[in-house]
């Protein structure tokens, strides 16, 4: 009865995975079947962490979070949970012996969350490792299969790619985090003084971490590399868009790509990667 459990913790997982995110589950559906139900495993348990600092307003946040965060560590000590999001997190977790301080280093920029509202540029290089970074190397634990070596050489590359999708989410969510949840990630942020200027340089810091992120794609085993360069060519087409909308707009709309235009991409990512054109 255990592999049924197992099974249905898995299934919640992706059942988070398709309802928060359609382009993650695009990306996620090519991966290779070994892959899929692991990574739907690491982004149900990055959600909901998300979703407590993000979305309960009218909770505790700071003790929902911290049992979150007990919950977190007492399933991966037991190797099991009855919380069905954390147990598949475990089990991927145990299964290809993820390192307990990406964990941490994740969890703890949730708590940065809780309380901190502007960054300067080692908060904000500090949150990105905990909020993006850390997560690009779990993911990246699960591609190498456990291939240390390889691990080791895509580390940089992969963290760099998630590095840069945060950044195009911090643009793409300016409304929402400075109107609603009173948040500006970028250092020295001022809404009144955003300009083209500012844009373009914060673009060209993205574009920097685009092309190593992309570099590491190229070296993922084949098994992997479709679903990551899928979910780089919707964010570099979301980045393409914002690059083209007034710094006024990024402020007051939030940036997207339409359904219609994700399924298109994933044709033309599918493509170049039949043809070995990535």
């Amino acid at each position: 009865m255990k592999d049924l459990y197992n099974d249905v913790c898995y299934k919640c997982s992706k059942l988070v995975t398709n309802n928060y995110s359609t382009s993650f589950s695009l990306g996620v559906s090519v991966l290779h079947r070994d892959f899929r139900m692991p990574i739907h495993a690491i982004y149900g348990f990055v959600r909901f962490a998300d979703e407590i600092v993000d979305s309960f307003h009218n909770h505790n946040k700071k003790e929902l979070l911290d049992r979150f965060i007990k919950d977190t560590h007492d399933a991966i000590d037991q190797k099991i949970s009855l919380n069905p999001i954390l147990h598949s997190f475990q089990d991927t977790v145990n299964t290809y012996n993820i390192d307990i301080e990406l964990i941490d280093t994740f969890l703890a920029s949730m708590e940065m969350d809780l309380d901190k509202t502007k960054y300067n540029q080692e908060g904000y290089e500090k949150y990105i490792l905990g909020s993006a970074e850390v997560v690009g190397l779990m993911c990246l634990k699960i591609f190498v299969e456990g291939n240390e070596q390889q691990y080791q050489e895509l580390k940089p590359d992969a963290m760099k790619l998630g590095s840069a999708f945060q950044k195009i989410n911090f643009l793409r969510d300016l409304q929402a985090d400075v109107q609603t949840l009173g948040r500006s990630y970028f250092p020295g942020f001022d809404v009144s003084n955003f300009n083209s200027q500012t844009k373009k340089e914060i673009e060209a810091d993205i574009q920097k971490d685009f092309d190593a992120g992309l570099r590491g794609i190229k070296k993922l085993p084949k098994k992997a590399r479709l679903g990551v360069y899928l979910a780089y060519i919707y964010y570099i087409s979301l980045f393409k868009k914002i690059q083209h909308t007034a710094p006024e707009q990024v402020i007051s709309s939030r940036i997207r790509i339409p359904d219609s235009k994700k399924y298109m991409l994933f044709l033309g990512a599918y493509f170049k990667h039949s043809f070995n054109m990535i």
